[in-house]
């Protein structure tokens, strides 16, 4: 990924943070969430490693990023016949991350210079990606908003029930949806560097 060092630096701890959140998350949770959480933590972290600046540190190949993502595609795929629009979400942002490294490789290894223009074709799937994750950030941005109270009784407890109980702030409800939605963000700013 290529732009201002500074957006570079902030998506790396954007995506880095959310993928150490997701890990977090794996502990004690039940199977099916685990893999979910294993899967979004690959997700972040494999963003914050494409989002680190070229002059900081010497870039993993881009043929790296397509395999192992590449690779994370095909499992949510096959994952997706048990929670279909969770893992196919999964499968769109690794297939993204595989587009992502193919641009980097057609470019010398870095995304947004390309010698001769960027092709139509890959022009074209960065647009329907960057409508799907803009898509994602505006449904992902309305689950956080609270809902209304319904009624005036009793003050306490509304919101998100017993969810959070016994995990502390970070295993409240909302708290997953601002990771997801951060990671919707991280790799619509990613794509906007093709």
């Amino acid at each position: 990924m290529h732009g201002p060092e500074l957006i570079g630096w902030l998506l790396v701890a954007l995506c880095g943070s959310a993928g150490a959140y997701c890990l977090s998350r794996m502990r004690g949770s039940a199977p099916d969430r685990r893999r979910a959480a294993a899967g979004e933590a690959l997700m972040g972290f494999g963003m914050a490693a494409m989002a680190l600046p070229a002059s900081a540190v010497e870039p993993l190949p881009p043929p790296v990023f397509a395999v192992v993502f590449g690779a994370a595609a095909v499992r949510e795929l096959v994952l997706a016949r048990h929670a279909p629009a969770h893992h196919l979400h999964h499968a769109v942002g690794a297939l993204a991350m595989v587009h992502m490294a193919l641009a980097m490789a057609g470019s010398g290894g870095h995304a947004g210079h390309h010698a001769a223009g960027t092709p139509p074709v890959v022009a074209g799937l960065t647009g329907v990606l960057l409508a799907y994750f803009a898509g994602y950030v505006l449904c992902a941005g309305v689950r956080l908003v609270p809902a209304p109270a319904a009624g005036t009784g009793g003050g306490h407890g509304g919101g998100h029930g017993g969810d959070g109980a016994g995990g502390g702030l970070l295993r409240l409800p909302g708290v997953a949806v601002a990771c997801r939605l951060s990671m919707g963000m991280g790799m619509f700013a990613m794509l906007l560097t093709l």
